[in-house]
């Protein structure tokens, strides 16, 4: 079997699908593949279809959803395929689990990528750590489920992918700005400062790359334009490393060159205390 869940929904076994078409079991199978190995309660599954107000039949209705999926399954497997459906879709005392490989799940592939790439990038190593972490977010083709309905515990998972999504791309240009690729990664700053604009780190990032690439004004107005939207929105100054990181333009700090900067501090931290 293999399972995408980073962007819409996708399952197969054999080339052919079982992603059902009803949104319930979608549900059902999107939130097992998030737990390959794992035993899912039944309390849990019923929380993730009704929330907090199950309605009396919803045992039994869960039960017709576990075998429509296992139908699927059955037609996609085929007659002579080694071990049964039930031993891929089992039941357990309490509950249900989707018996199959981490690995063939994407969500898994993304997440060991991006500790490759975290890991290279604490070593100082920029080359591995872009490298790395650009195949994790390869793996992404839109937001999570972006085609399911998404309950209470569903929702959780989707806004833990979409954090990790954006630390993992905030990650990957550090170590690109390390490499001296700047003037390839303003165009995407600028795009990302726009869809995230109350985010530090991104506008940092855009800070340095339109600063390392001869364009000083456009760093500092970069800063006005997130100043002027945090006082107004949040009622807050920049944080400190942000504010220093300015000044450190102003003055045109040698430690802005990318050649200075330390080899395993992020861009965001560049001027902490």
């Amino acid at each position: 079997m293999k399972v995408q869940v980073l962007g819409p929904l996708s399952a197969e076994v054999n080339g052919g699908s079982i992603v059902p078409t009803a949104a319930k079991p979608r549900q059902i199978l999107s939130l097992m593949a998030l737990y390959p190995g794992r035993v899912l309660p039944i309390p849990m599954l019923m929380e993730e279809i009704w929330g907090t107000a199950p309605p009396q039949s919803a045992l039994t209705t869960l039960q017709t959803y576990i075998l429509q999926l296992r139908r699927r399954l059955a037609g996609a497997m085929g007659v002579g395929a080694p071990g049964s459906v039930k031993e891929v879709l089992a039941t357990r005392h309490g509950g249900y689990l989707l018996q199959v490989p981490e690995g063939s799940v994407d969500v898994h592939e993304y997440e060991r990528l991006a500790r490759g790439g975290q890991a290279a990038f604490e070593a100082g190593d920029n080359e591995a750590a872009a490298r790395r972490l650009r195949a994790a977010l390869d793996l992404w083709s839109g937001p999570a489920l972006v085609d399911v309905r998404i309950g209470p515990i569903l929702e959780i998972e989707v806004r833990r992918l979409e954090e990790s999504r954006l630390a993992t791309i905030e990650r990957r240009i550090d170590a690109d700005l390390r490499l001296g690729r700047h003037t390839e990664l303003v165009a995407e700053l600028i795009d990302l400062t726009a869809r995230n604009p109350q985010h530090e780190g991104l506008h940092a990032q855009v800070m340095v790359a339109l600063y390392r690439s001869g364009r000083q004004a456009g760093a500092l107005d970069a800063y006005r334009s997130l100043r002027t939207r945090l006082i107004d929105e949040l009622g807050v100054e920049p944080s400190p490393q942000l504010q220093r990181l300015h000044q450190a333009m102003l003055t045109v700090d040698p430690q802005l060159d990318v050649v200075a900067g330390a080899r395993r501090t992020t861009t965001f931290d560049l001027f902490a205390a």
